[in-house]
């Protein structure tokens, strides 16, 4: 134990002193502004002392960077050795839109590409689908066969950046695409580094954006996983998003458990599947969202590294190191953005991205102060970015590995946090898992009634909002706005026609009977049958129809 039982007795007894007799004194004439408590809910103090954390054990609580319990950190020597990934994240239009918008970063010394599909790409649908009209290339860029993958990384060296993809029911499709522009490049599988995100429980609970039910989804991931292992070492095989959860209202306590309980999921699947842990874990991922609580998302990352760690070594006995790693990028918060004084976005994502290398966050992509209006302008997006460059190069906050390590209120919400996690782990695992927690619309119910909360208290102004319920003004910020030109659409779905009239149909057909026939078996990994497909130029909406033939669609249940 770090305090003397005698000395924490002191302290208790001088806190008591003090809260009676001086306390007291101060709100006569400045009066307090009410209670106090995190995003969490968790009770905030006047002041913290040794008192708070008595049980707290150095070793066992915090111990060096790069060891157990990675409290501080998956590295020895964290950003004085390398700076976290600098992403941000891009897509829109046109392939070749997009390849301009990624060249335009990497000059401006962006290390990562980041890729953002647009709606239709996301739920699995050609640019031609009835269904994709008139959202076409609008929140991200259109891929609807490899044609496309190629154009987006034209003159991009695959084997010198890593790439980012978020994609998650259609994974595998975009994965193969990726891999075949590789190897148009000459390059070898080995050679790829990035990640898919390929999460898709979370998009049960919190966006939507699926396509099958629960099982062959699962069974999806799992081949990606598999693939991976094999041929592509370099390759994150899922980034498990606590991002998109937050961002549909959920609490910090709530992102961190949500998102391990899915994690606990894709592990437990991978297992059963007779894939060794030490071989795979440590290609696990994390996406995490950063909010304005400054202290409290500081002491949730940490809580995070420090709780993973723990499932890993104890849960699933992994005994390699590298398995009990907790790796994720960082995304500003999107929903904290406002239409109104835009200009405050920049403050708001300087501190959040702050907090996540405070944290220490691997990557981080910081959101630029337009996107309440649109997707980013090249300026906004330059702000964004540079953001994270003054962060890392001016502001010595990286020259010491966790230095808000052993404040009182720190370590207290750290342990606060990884209790209640844990507790909602413990109650999802009650109910067998994540997969059935979803299906009985548990998560998706705690998810509705923080963001209710929320709202509430933004209604009442028990939370202000700069420039949305206080400190209002009239005057409106002239901002330049990206927009899509709605010919876009047009021009994409001349494209892919002709694609299809050009393409050896026998084998397209070929690809797709195949891949059929490898989906009714269920202990088939379906990666290389898809890549081939990609190869012969079936496109996304085929190779998904292909796949709903033999697994069907996902209906949601009602979750009230």
């Amino acid at each position: 134990m770090l305090f003397d039982k005698r000395k924490l007795e002191e302290i208790r007894q001088r806190e008591e002193k003090w809260e009676k007799e001086i306390v007291p004194k101060s709100p006569e004439r400045l009066p307090e502004r009410g209670e106090f408590f995190t995003s969490s809910d968790i009770p905030v103090n006047r002041v913290y002392t040794p008192f708070d954390i008595a049980d707290f054990d150095y070793l066992r609580d915090l111990g060096f960077p790069g060891e157990y319990p990675l409290t501080r950190g998956v590295y020895p020597t964290m950003y004085r050795a390398r700076f976290w990934t600098m992403r941000q994240y891009a897509g829109f239009g046109t392939a070749e839109q997009t390849n301009q918008r990624f060249r335009y970063l990497l000059e401006k010394g962006q290390k990562g590409l980041s890729v953002a599909f647009d709606f239709p790409t996301q739920v699995g649908y050609d640019c031609t689908h009835p269904m994709a009209r008139g959202e076409v290339g609008r929140a991200g860029v259109s891929v609807s066969t490899l044609q496309d993958m190629e154009i987006i990384f034209d003159g991009i060296p695959l084997d010198k950046i890593t790439t980012s993809m978020t994609i998650n029911a259609p994974a595998t499709v975009l994965l193969a695409m990726y891999v075949a522009v590789g190897q148009k490049q000459s390059l070898e599988q080995f050679q790829l580094g990035g990640t898919v995100q390929n999460d898709v429980l979370k998009e049960y609970v919190a966006r939507g954006m699926y396509i099958f039910p629960p099982k062959p989804s699962m069974r999806m991931v799992t081949d990606i996983f598999e693939y991976c292992s094999q041929h592509m070492p370099r390759w994150n095989t899922i980034s498990i998003s606590g991002y998109h959860i937050r961002e549909a209202g959920a609490t910090a306590v709530q992102e961190i458990a949500f998102t391990f309980a899915n994690a606990i999921a894709y592990v437990q699947e991978a297992i059963d599947r007779g894939l060794d842990l030490d071989k795979f874990a440590d290609r696990l991922s994390f996406f995490f969202a950063a909010h304005n609580n400054f202290l409290e998302e500081i002491a949730k990352f940490r809580a995070a590294r420090r709780l993973w760690a723990k499932i890993m070594r104890e849960r699933f006995g992994a005994k390699n190191p590298t398995s009990w790693r907790l790796r994720f990028h960082t995304q500003t918060s999107g929903v904290s953005l406002t239409a109104q004084q835009p200009y405050n976005n920049i403050i708001r994502a300087t501190l959040q991205a702050l907090a996540a290398v405070l944290g220490g966050t691997q990557s981080l992509h910081t959101n630029s102060f337009d996107e309440a209006y649109a997707l980013p302008s090249e300026q906004a997006a330059t702000i964004a970015l540079r953001t994270q460059q003054i962060i890392a190069y001016e502001s010595g906050v990286t020259d010491t590995v966790d230095p808000l390590a052993g404040s009182y209120y720190v370590e207290y919400l750290t342990n606060q946090i990884e209790e209640r996690a844990a507790k909602y782990i413990e109650q999802i695992d009650a109910m067998e898992g994540a997969v059935a927690a979803i299906e009985k619309g548990f998560i998706q119910r705690e998810i509705v009634e923080s963001a209710y909360r929320l709202q509430k208290e933004v209604e009442a102004k028990k939370r202000i909002i700069v420039g949305v319920n206080e400190f209002l003004t009239e005057e409106k910020a002239p901002i330049k706005i990206l927009r899509i030109d709605p010919e876009i659409e047009k021009k994409l779905v001349k494209r892919l026609k002709q694609i299809k009239r050009q393409r050896n149909q026998a084998k397209v057909k070929e690809a797709l009977n195949k891949l059929h026939k490898a989906a009714e078996h269920e202990d088939t990994n379906l990666m290389p049958f898809i890549l081939q497909a990609v190869k012969e130029y079936a496109t996304l909406g085929e190779i998904c129809d292909t796949l709903r033939e033999v697994f069907g669609e996902y209906k949601p249940p009602s979750i009230f």
